[in-house]
């Protein structure tokens, strides 16, 4: 990897294009300094340790989950990855997410019967489904996992949707029942 200086607390990378022909296509991102370097060694870490080998499509993957917490689709994982690196192909993008979430670095999320969705928070929690907008919400967990259990079972992870409507959703429903009043 060849490294630039650092600008205004940033570092610009550029990364060979391993999938070209010698001598090919290089591509180029903007990456935070220490916080992209964290994510990049735990990256690597877990991929390692997965048995997975570290790739560039999968970093750049890994950080469009990181970018925006909104839990993608694979698709929209696709549409998004494309825009920086356009020979990234679909079968790449389903690979790379499957080897995250084998590797202990995002979650699949099923919510009712619609396209599995991606989440890079790895903590114990739930989520929101908004069944209006159908937008997914990280909802934090009770302090020490608060959900009651009969005794002697010992809970390892939680899988739990809660549904109903976001707060812009409540808003604009509550605003169009107001004004239709009136």
């Amino acid at each position: 990897m060849l490294s630039a200086p650092e600008r205004s607390g940033r570092q610009f990378r550029i990364i060979p294009n391993i999938d070209r022909q010698p001598g090919g296509l290089y591509y180029s991102c903007w990456m935070g300094d220490i916080e992209k370097q964290r994510s990049d060694d735990r990256l690597t870490q877990r991929l390692t340790t997965s048995g997975f080998r570290f790739t560039p499509q999968r970093q750049h993957v890994y950080a469009v989950l990181l970018q925006k917490r909104d839990h993608p689709t694979a698709e929209e994982v696709f549409i998004r990855a494309k825009r920086a690196m356009p020979e990234i192909s679909m079968a790449t993008v389903y690979n790379c997410l499957d080897a995250l979430v084998r590797s202990g670095l995002a979650r699949q999320v099923t919510v009712e019967r619609g396209a599995a969705r991606f989440c890079p928070n790895m903590q114990e929690h739930c989520h929101f489904y908004c069944d209006n907008c159908a937008s997914v919400f990280d909802i934090a967990l009770p302090p020490d996992n608060g959900l009651p259990l009969p005794r002697g079972f010992r809970a390892e992870r939680f899988d739990v949707t809660i549904h109903g409507r976001c707060p812009a959703c409540s808003n604009s429903s509550i605003s169009k029942r107001h004004k239709s009043r009136h």
